[in-house]
């Protein structure tokens, strides 16, 4: 049965699906993807590469630009405000909140415990890692990584040990660039990755256009040399020696060398030019020394059953957004007539061109003076209730995008707080924000453990300074709280809690640093306090002793003097001295 649609595909793309333009991704002679007709690109590749682009053209609103390469010349009088973008960046800024920081379980424990052991390493573990992500800029790496997977569904980091900065080096990659090879669908990790691009020509330089192709591939130890049977020992896995090492290969294609059916897996390798590295090595299956493969794939969503790729946060309302883009056009058409109305006059005299002799055309202007007879009649064209239309249809269209995204009103900060009748209110109307964060850290939490525990083993693999041998201890992203709290509230919950003796003073901490106040260590904050106190309660004792002090000097004086000097509550009465007598026997 013929519905008209060319094919109906259901996959991890297919809300893109109504789109003309992902109708002729790959095709030859397509206006929209040329680039995606390399012979080079696998197939199965080309739909995810052409729902990146038009994601990146909704971001820069190009949107209109996109659809009329497909042949929708009117789409270039669309009107794009940023909504898209917008959206990205609402979005992104809940799941990073104010600032991300390294934790290491173990590392912390309050200072009257014990300590558990191992602690003292975790602890000195933690510390590196921090200084390792100051130094490789890590809060940038994860604004740049996190940016792309909220708004094209996947992003990339890339790790490398560094010999002259001896530590591993950060960098981040387009998700277009990424194309893993799973030999196993129910695998957890591809055993090979490339990273390609291609690299268009430069006359001045005498290049012709090629594509680079970085791969990372796990195989034997033994596989490129004579002796069978060679195993490793890994500092991370002491006494469990493994056979399996990660192969590094870079190296370049000239287009115009490859045929037909030499995807990006079956490059010819006798026509590939190897890049060096600065020390020498050539780049042709370089043994990393490592038992993995230093690549992370940040997914935006938790994939779903059977699939690798993540969601973009504006997939779902793709077409919400093309609504507010057509309602904005009209609105921008109905503001002109409005602002210059157009009017029909009757009756006036004309002023005429004396080079044709025909009649001039009016203009609507300030100052004009138009002449009109006895029976002479002006009309103007009032739009402005349809203006009025379309601005409370924007209003609509943005509600609707921001529920379906589940951002929220609230979260856009496109509510109005007349309408929040209370903080209680308020929270509620949160609710499908903080679900929607909790799902997006979430999918991430795997993601950057397994990103600190390949910084840790390449730390070891180079030998670097503070790295012992053992097992990667287990280190996490911690977030900061993406919405706003009511600091003052917590603080009084803190103060009472605390004074009741039902929260120990390291959880008060805590509590005071998930609710936004400027604590940068815990452990550093909990000794600062309790040294203050005792401080505070030396001086007490030096006060009360000098009082009491005080009070004895008063009571020997007031015994001096004949009045009555108690002490515990108890009058105490001295005996009268006796009489002295003189040399003569008188007394005196």
């Amino acid at each position: 049965m013929d519905v008209g649609l060319r094919q109906f595909v259901i996959d991890a793309w297919s809300w893109l699906n109504y789109k003309p333009v992902m109708a002729d991704a790959g095709r030859p002679g397509n206006r929209s993807f040329p680039e995606l007709v390399a012979s080079w690109l696998p197939p199965h590749e080309l739909r995810r590469l052409a729902a990146y682009k038009v994601l990146a053209a909704y971001d820069n609103n190009q949107a209109g630009q996109l659809a009329a390469t497909s042949g929708d010349e009117t789409a270039l009088e669309r009107r794009e405000l940023g909504d898209a973008a917008n959206l990205v960046d609402t979005a992104l800024g809940y799941l990073l909140g104010s600032e991300q920081k390294i934790a290491v379980e173990g590392a912390e424990h309050a200072d009257g415990e014990t300590p558990k052991p191992g602690s003292t390493e975790a602890a000195a573990a933690q510390e590196q890692l921090r200084k390792w992500a100051e130094k490789e800029l890590l809060t940038l790496r994860i604004q740049q990584a996190e940016r792309a997977a909220v708004l094209l569904g996947d992003s990339v980091f890339v790790l490398a040990w560094n010999p002259e900065k001896q530590r591993p080096t950060l960098r981040t990659y387009d998700p277009g660039f990424f194309f893993p090879q799973w030999e196993d669908e129910d695998a957890d990790f591809p055993t090979r990755v490339h990273l390609a691009w291609e690299l268009p020509e430069d006359e001045d330089a005498g290049l012709k256009a090629r594509v680079r192709r970085v791969t990372y591939e796990l195989g034997p130890i033994s596989e490129d040399i004579d002796v069978e049977g060679v195993v490793r020992q890994y500092p991370w896995e002491p006494g469990r020696p493994s056979n399996v090492t990660c192969y590094l290969t870079d190296a370049e294609w000239l287009l115009e060398d490859l045929k037909r059916g030499e995807t990006l897996d079956r490059l010819p390798m006798d026509k590939a030019a190897f890049r060096v590295r600065s020390d020498g090595t050539e780049l042709n299956r370089l043994d990393l020394m490592i038992d993995f493969v230093p690549v992370i794939h940040i997914t935006n969503t938790i994939p779903d059953g059977g699939e690798h790729w993540g969601r973009s946060a504006i997939a779902r309302v793709l077409q919400g957004l093309d609504e507010l883009a057509a309602t904005d056009s009209d609105s921008s058409a109905a503001s002109a007539t409005t602002g210059t109305p157009i009017i029909g006059l009757a009756g006036a005299r004309l002023p005429v061109d004396r080079a044709t002799g025909k009649p001039e055309q009016l203009k609507v202007e300030a100052g004009a003076v138009w002449q009109l007879g006895d029976s002479g009649r002006m009309d103007a064209l009032d739009t402005s209730s349809q203006l009025a239309e379309l601005r409370a249809r924007v209003e609509h269209l943005l509600d609707r995008v921001a529920s379906n995204s589940r951002v929220t009103a609230a979260g856009l900060g496109t509510l109005d707080a007349s309408e929040v009748p209370s903080g209680y209110a308020l929270k509620l109307a949160l609710g499908p924000l903080d679900a929607l964060v909790g799902a997006m850290r979430l999918a991430r939490e795997h993601k950057y453990r397994l990103l600190f525990k390949m910084v840790q083993r390449l730390f070891q693999a180079g030998r670097a300074e503070g790295w012992t041998a053992g097992e990667s201890f287990p280190a996490r992203l911690s977030w900061a709280p993406h919405t706003p709290t009511d600091r003052a509230a917590v603080l009084e919950e803190v103060v009472q809690a605390y004074g009741a003796g039902v929260l120990s003073l390291e959880t008060a901490v805590a509590m005071l640093m998930d609710a936004g106040y400027p604590i940068k260590d815990a452990s550093e904050e909990v000794a600062r306090i309790r040294a203050k106190a005792e401080q505070e309660a030396a001086i007490r004792m030096a006060e009360a002793a000098a009082r009491q002090g005080n009070g004895d000097d008063e009571e020997e004086q007031a015994g001096e003097d004949g009045a009555p000097a108690p002490r515990g509550g108890v009058e105490t009465k001295q005996k009268p001295k006796e009489a002295e007598r003189g040399p003569v026997g008188e007394s005196r």
